[in-house]
């Protein structure tokens, strides 16, 4: 599926050669770094899960990745993260200056809307459907809103209820909208896409749980960025407030609960329960 994905992205993405030049240039060196193409995937998965052609799927698909990377990039920036290396390659704003890495993550934002808006209406979701979906995962009240929130908390001692709603929005928002926005495609039911939206919930908390405490376990090497970053801001993470078995329990505890929402799907969702069970067990 993740060959499928970069094919479909490279026919999306405006040309190498396309004017102006380096934004495009910028553009896909964020996007062809590397990476899982985790919520692609997940997107066609679920139109396949839902009985449809993933196919079908390709445009949101894309428009989900691209709009990731965007919050990446300024993830990046040294106004936010201050990252060096991303996915084992030096960071967007490092090869092409901070400037033109704050106007590539604005492009690939721009970019996946635009690319979204190309997704085949059904007759249970409209077009307006498919935006209004990732806009709000996307915007303030969560992907957005759950960074601001994980600013404001460094060097402060959050709970584990205020660090779940930072990974709730940060995180599992758009895990969630890639599933949804994948049984939208295919028209799915009611049924299975509240089930879809249960199971990227737990997914997502899940996934950050992990990334937790991967960062605190590997090594800059494997992770492909770098490591102990969390700690060296004062970040509060799951390993730093519950420890890290407790952590890596909650982890299995919440993909449970994720492969259970997909009882509806049958044999059906077994691209999702293999791909669940990889995050659980994943070391980068």
């Amino acid at each position: 599926m993740a060959a499928t994905v970069d094919r479909a992205l490279d026919d999306f993405l405006p040309p190498l050669k396309s004017a102006p030049q380096t934004i495009h240039k910028a553009m896909r060196y964020a996007v062809f770094a590397g990476g899982k193409r985790l919520r692609p995937i997940l997107c066609l998965a679920a139109a396949e899960a839902c009985g449809g052609d993933s196919m079908k799927a390709l445009p949101a698909a894309c428009a989900v990745e691209i709009l990731h990377t965007y919050s990446l990039v300024h993830d990046d920036l040294p106004c936010m993260d201050d990252d060096d290396l991303r996915r084992g390659r030096p960071t967007c704003h490092k090869v092409f200056g901070e400037g033109m890495a704050v106007l590539c993550g604005d492009a690939l934002l721009t970019e996946a809307f635009y690319i979204l808006a190309q997704s085949a209406a059904t007759s249970r979701y409209k077009s307006d459907a498919f935006i209004r979906e990732l806009a709000l995962s996307a915007g303030s009240r969560h992907l957005i809103g759950g960074q601001v929130m994980d600013l404001e908390g460094e060097g402060k001692a959050l709970t584990k209820s205020q660090l779940m709603t930072i990974h709730k929005a940060k995180t599992a928002a758009l895990l969630t909208s890639s599933l949804r926005l994948g049984a939208m495609s295919v028209n799915a039911t009611p049924a299975k896409f509240h089930a879809l939206g249960s199971f990227g919930q737990a997914l997502g908390l899940a996934f950050q749980i992990i990334d937790d405490i991967l960062d605190v376990t590997q090594s800059t090497e494997v992770l492909g960025k770098t490591a102990g970053k969390d700690a060296n801001v004062d970040k509060a993470t799951y390993p730093s407030i519950i420890g890290l078995e407790k952590s890596r329990r909650e982890a299995a505890a919440l993909t449970k609960k994720a492969m259970e929402a997909l009882t509806v799907f049958g044999t059906k969702a077994k691209r999702l329960h293999q791909i669940a069970d990889f995050l659980l067990v994943r070391s980068y």
